[in-house]
């Protein structure tokens, strides 16, 4: 595959090679989705990292070309004063993959062992009893027949910088900028400790985690789309040929004329 040089000499897939490879990929997840289909299993992935580390467009380019009721995408806002009453892992739980689906965590129960932590929404004694019962729980997760698969992006500090500030006069990136992510940026070593203390904890032999290097957004999606190609087997879906009815002509008319008269969408381009 073709790279450029970047300034630091570094290769960089060049974009069309990029895309290209790209859509090879989403053709093999669109038969991962079959296949997952076909079998009726059940698949887990959960995507945690730091801020800005790319695990929305990493999502965006594993689902934009599949079925979204095999591939659910599950993206939870901040607990409700009700939710936070309730065993913890159990507003996770309820999203979980019936047989047939793919269900991917845009940040998960990890939440607890990151930025609960750091910021000081969950008490010590809290963080620590979820790193002692977080393996045990997936162990069950995993033994009751869900193929489970932990992500962390990780981008280094100085493209974090840059892509912080990035979103600062971007006006289609601004919105990816709250206080809780100008926070996160002044607690960057927190943060990595807090990253240290949940993989000694949860990097466990039935549920390990992999990490992702993000730096560049491109190489960081093809590595992480082929590696989730390579962790569940998949094999070509017995299918009958599709080929396309006679439209029926009874009782046709002109269904354009009694249009007319009623509301479109003025076309500008």
């Amino acid at each position: 595959m073709a790279k450029s040089k970047d300034e630091n000499g570094n290769g960089r897939l060049k974009r069309k090679e990029y895309e290209k490879e790209l859509s090879r990929l989403q053709v093999e997840l669109c038969k991962l989705q079959e296949w997952v289909r076909f079998k009726g299993l059940r698949v887990l992935v959960i995507f945690e990292g730091r801020d800005a580390a790319g695990k929305g467009g990493t999502i965006r380019a594993i689902t934009e070309r599949v079925n979204p009721r095999i591939f659910r995408l599950v993206a939870l806002p901040a607990p409700s004063d009700r939710e936070k009453s309730q065993m913890y892992m159990q507003r996770y739980i309820q999203y979980f993959p019936a047989a047939g689906e793919i269900v991917i965590f845009d940040r998960s129960w990890y939440n607890r062992a990151g930025v609960e932590y750091v910021m000081g929404f969950c008490t010590k004694e809290q963080h620590k009893r979820f790193l002692e019962l977080c393996p045990i729980v997936e162990q069950f997760v995993v033994e009751g027949g869900i193929i489970l698969i932990k992500y962390w992006l990780e981008v280094g500090k100085n493209e974090q910088q840059r892509r912080f500030e990035a979103r600062i006069d971007d006006p289609l990136r601004q919105w990816k900028l709250s206080p809780m992510d100008l926070e996160s940026f002044r607690r960057w070593y927190e943060y990595s400790r807090a990253r240290d203390i949940m993989l000694k904890a949860t990097d466990t032999r039935h549920a390990p985690w992999y990490i992702v290097r993000t730096d560049d957004k491109k190489k960081a999606r093809l590595n992480c789309i082929s590696h989730l190609l390579r962790m569940i087997p998949f094999g070509k879906v017995p299918k009958e040929k599709v080929k396309l009815p006679k439209r029926k002509t009874k009782g046709h008319y002109d269904d354009q004329i009694t249009l007319k008269g009623k509301h479109f969408v003025p076309e500008k381009y």
